[in-house]
Order: C-alpha cells, then structure tokens, then sequence
C-alpha cells in the first residue's frame, strides 16, 4: 500500500476537472532492441478523485482521495522513480527496486505509468507475470504508489483528501493488496520495441 506522509492540515475545495481531460509526460530514452535489462511495462498506477478502498499504508485508518490537481501537478515528479516489489507480493520494499518509470499520464480518472523492468536483474517479476497466462493481460497483477509530502485538506474527515504530494516511487503488487483495487499492471513481449510509449506532452 502507499507510504502517507501528512505534512499540514488545511481546508480547501477538490478540483473537479473535466472528465475527458489528458496530461502525459515522457522522459525519451534512446531505443534499443532487443536490450536483456530492459523489459517494458505499463500499468494504472491509481485513480484519482475517487476515495481507495481501503486505508493505504500511513494513513491512519482512513482511506483516501488523491485529486486529480493534485496528481497532475506531482506527474513531473513521477518520471525517472523506481518501480519496486515485495516477496510475497503483498505490499512494498523500498529497496528492492527493480525498474523505472519513464511515462506518466492522467487519463480521466486513471494515472496511467510506463518504464522498464530490469529483467535480467529480477528475472523473477518477468517469471511472476507470465505465469498468468501466455496472452499477459490485465489479471491479478496490480500497482500502488508511494507519497511524500502529502498534504491533507481536513485530517478530521473520514476520507482524506490529497490536495498536494510527491511521488517517490510505486510498487508492483497483487492487486487485492493495493489500496485502490482498480489497479493493473503488465509487461510487453520481449518482441517489441524496448520504450514502452512514444513521448507526449500537452492536452487533449
């Protein structure tokens, strides 16, 4: 689940955007074919102005809201964080990271993210995900991202409001571990072009 760090305590309005509306943000890595580190991935990281459904790790019991401003503003601090997993599957560790993200981008209400694995490093994660069938489509695998510097609107409210955060990473989990069970997460087949979406920047 997501590592919480409340900073303050303010009020304030959620932003409500417009539905259709698409913020994407690339680092260009230089293509290389065939690379054995790297692996592409893509996945929905989390949703926003949709309350978790449960209480992410750090957050005191309370589930939580990540607004859709407050996800776009922090999409520049996405790019270049690691991806990291646990054993078992079933939350983070920090220090076993094993890939990047290079692409972020806010889809209606899906925070869409893509990079590579380092699969000759971690050679299990690739294991991990073909094991659930050769097509590799959207299964049990999921994704929940970590935070600093959140800043809550009232930390009296049931449900927390995310008015302002850092991302500093995002673990690849089973997807009824994460606090948002909407998430996804796969890998692309070795076969393709080893940059997992061509760069994007401005609105649609």
């Amino acid at each position: 689940m997501p590592h919480l760090c409340a900073a303050t305590s303010r009020t304030g309005r959620v932003h409500q955007p417009h539905a259709m509306s698409l913020q994407a943000m690339a680092v260009d890595f230089p293509q290389v074919h065939g690379h054995p580190n790297r692996l592409p991935f893509e996945g929905v990281l989390t949703l926003v102005d949709v309350a978790s459904d449960r209480a992410p790790s750090g957050a005191r019991g309370h589930r939580v809201i990540l607004t859709h401003a407050a996800a776009e503003a922090a999409l520049p601090s996405l790019l270049g964080m690691a991806v990291d997993y646990k054993t078992g599957w079933d939350g983070h560790d920090a220090r076993q990271k094993c890939g990047i993200i290079t692409t972020a981008e806010l889809d209606g209400r899906k925070l869409r993210v893509a990079g590579f694995i380092f699969a000759k490093d971690f050679p299990e994660i690739e294991q991990q995900m073909r094991s659930e069938g050769a097509a590799n489509t959207f299964g049990a695998m999921g994704m929940s991202y970590e935070l600093a510097d959140a800043h809550v609107a009232d930390m009296r409210a049931q449900i927390w409001t995310l008015t302002r955060a850092t991302f500093t990473g995002a673990a690849i989990l089973l997807r009824d571990k994460a606090a948002y069970q909407d998430t996804s997460f796969r890998v692309h087949a070795r076969s393709r072009v080893s940059h997992p979406r061509a760069q994007r920047t401005g609105r649609m």
